[in-house]
């Protein structure tokens, strides 16, 4: 059973991008040490051989993990709001906090970065956004206590 996972079409090409470097680049490399640690000799003692077959478990990891996120994208629009103000994914929305105003990019957890204000939809500030309004105010737990957030603008 797949969950559908929400991303900007940003957000799936560095997917894509970062699946073909894996592919292409870093498989293949890894795929070089083991062969030329095998060479060596004895591989039971060998901490090449056994590094280079870790990192080759963690890229085949990866490149799962890329493959299902990617086969169950579901592309959204950046700035998307349907054009009716309801807060969405894809959504750009401004909010008044405690005198100050803050805008957050509202996107999937795959491309969440709260250093550049792109919040997932799934965290506890995205989740009281969707569906939301211009004008609408909701309160979020907080390690420093409940925040009282209102809208201010959608796009």
């Amino acid at each position: 059973m797949s969950d559908t996972v929400y991303i900007t079409k940003e957000g799936l090409e560095k997917l894509k991008k970062q699946l073909t470097e894996l592919k292409e680049e870093r498989r293949p490399a890894v795929a070089k040490r083991i062969k030329e640690a095998r060479e060596m000799g004895d591989i039971s003692e060998n901490a090449e051989y056994d590094a280079a077959r870790q990192e080759q478990a963690f890229i085949e990891g990866k490149i799962s993990e890329l493959e299902e996120v990617i086969k169950d994208a579901e592309v959204v629009e950046e700035g998307a709001n349907g054009g009716d103000g309801v807060v969405r994914v894809g959504a750009k929305v401004t909010v008044h906090i405690e005198g100050e105003e803050e805008t957050f990019h509202l996107v999937g957890a795959h491309e969440a970065n709260p250093m550049e204000n792109k919040i997932s939809h799934e965290s506890p500030l995205g989740a009281s956004l969707m569906g939301k309004k211009v004008g609408d105010s909701f309160e979020v737990e907080a390690p420093i206590g409940k925040l009282i957030y209102k809208i201010k603008a959608v796009e």
